[in-house]
């Protein structure tokens, strides 16, 4: 119970921490999306042309991850239809295991049918792998996504200022709607 108790208490730190840190304006964190995904554009031109395709691009522009044992993760972004600016969310996952340290990087989630989108925007409370899986792209020559990976309904990317990150996953990460102003 005592285990349990800590855990709790320092993934909430790590969110309220988190929080302080994302804290934006609509307008701001718009800003700060738009300029992650142009961020992704200049990496892979696959993950541009998968982008014009999609039914909706979920952006989370800075997801900080923090843990000492313990960790989390906590981000806020916009869900962009087309080029406007639909709803706000935030992500939210934890995790146990040796980790020490901190990293900040974006989170770029697109939506590749009616179907999947649709599902995502009239959910509650969305959690990655029970509700909907999302195959993280894998890329080949000159930042092309893989033909597998862009035939999947849902599709993700992470990366920070140097680059692609390969080997995570959205899985176990929450989800959820967030009222954000000016």
């Amino acid at each position: 119970m005592k285990r349990q108790s800590l855990f709790s208490g320092i993934l909430l730190s790590l969110v309220v921490f988190a929080s302080v840190v994302n804290a934006a304006t609509r307008k701001e964190l718009e800003v700060m999306s738009r300029e992650a995904l142009e961020n992704l554009f200049e990496k892979s031109s696959g993950a541009e042309e998968l982008a014009a395709d999609a039914y909706g691009i979920l952006v989370f522009p800075k997801v900080v991850k923090a843990g000492f044992g313990v960790g989390g993760e906590y981000g806020e972004g916009v869900l962009f239809e087309g080029k406007a600016p639909e709803r706000y969310y935030s992500i939210v996952s934890g995790s146990v295991g040796f980790q020490v340290g901190a990293q900040v990087k974006s989170q770029v989630i697109l939506f590749m049918t009616e179907e999947a989108y649709k599902n995502f925007k009239d959910s509650e409370g969305w959690k990655a792998g029970v509700d909907g899986s999302v195959a993280i792209a894998s890329f080949g020559a000159a930042g092309a996504v893989d033909t597998k990976t862009a035939e999947k309904p849902i599709i993700g990317f992470i990366f920070e200022n140097k680059g692609l990150m390969y080997n995570l996953t959205f899985e176990g990460s929450k989800i959820s709607r967030i009222k954000r102003e000016g």
